[in-house]
């Protein structure tokens, strides 16, 4: 992309973006979060169930399921409870074995020792990925994720940050161009068009092939474990 090579040219670092679930680890990070809340909170179990028809009856309107169950999962919860739930199960998650994509991480790594400026683009939740970060030892990573905001009852999703909304929030975050990104669904599409180098991660063939046809153009493939 001419744009993000005449930033370097520019003097400036290369922008190099990563997605965060599918690329750095192997599992949807904040379904997991959700998952243990619930299993920790049978009173959670029992209102989610209890919401299931109304849930229902909106899904065909929505098609979203996910959110209510995310803002019943964070029920009672302000920000420094919250933080304190995530660093606890950040600091789980990171000892569990074959959550983090290790060729992944590797590869964040290589491009922070080139100088090159390494910005997480991701859906799941910024506060949870931060600690994740953190306790990985990636000093130095930017972060544009989703955010959560206070309502009535407990924290609500703020920003999903997915899909063409990922472009709004690097803008937002300053960062207009970039050189490199890296991105393993169709979610990802809108980040990978942008880059000079576009690379999908443990890609499917068929994947590949509607990614390329929606791109114009051919794109990298690599395999991390």
């Amino acid at each position: 992309m001419d744009d993000g090579q005449d930033t370097a040219a520019a003097g400036a670092p290369p922008v190099v973006l990563f997605d965060f679930d599918g690329v750095l680890t192997h599992a949807d990070t904040y379904a997991l979060f959700v998952r243990e809340r619930y299993a920790r909170s049978a009173w959670r179990q029992l209102f989610a169930l209890l919401a299931l028809p109304w849930l229902m009856l909106l899904w065909p309107l929505t098609r979203r399921l996910q959110r209510p169950l995310v803002h019943i999962a964070l029920l009672g919860l302000d920000e420094k409870r919250y933080g304190t739930a995530v660093d606890a199960f950040a600091a789980e998650l990171v000892r569990r074995p074959g959550h983090f994509c290790r060729d992944g991480v590797r590869a964040l790594r290589r491009h922070q020792a080139a100088g090159e400026r390494v910005i997480v683009v991701t859906g799941c939740e910024h506060t949870l990925v931060e600690s994740l970060l953190a306790q990985l030892g990636l000093a130095g990573v930017e972060l544009v994720a989703s955010r959560l905001k206070r309502g009535p009852f407990g924290l609500r999703v703020a920003h999903h940050n997915i899909g063409a909304g990922k472009l709004k929030a690097l803008a937002a975050h300053g960062v207009p161009a970039w050189r490199r990104a890296y991105g393993d669904s169709l979610h990802d599409l809108h980040m990978l068009k942008a880059a000079a180098e576009p690379v999908l991660v443990n890609g499917t063939p068929k994947l590949c092939k509607r990614i390329e046809r929606a791109l114009g153009r051919s794109i990298e493939r690599v395999a991390w474990h």
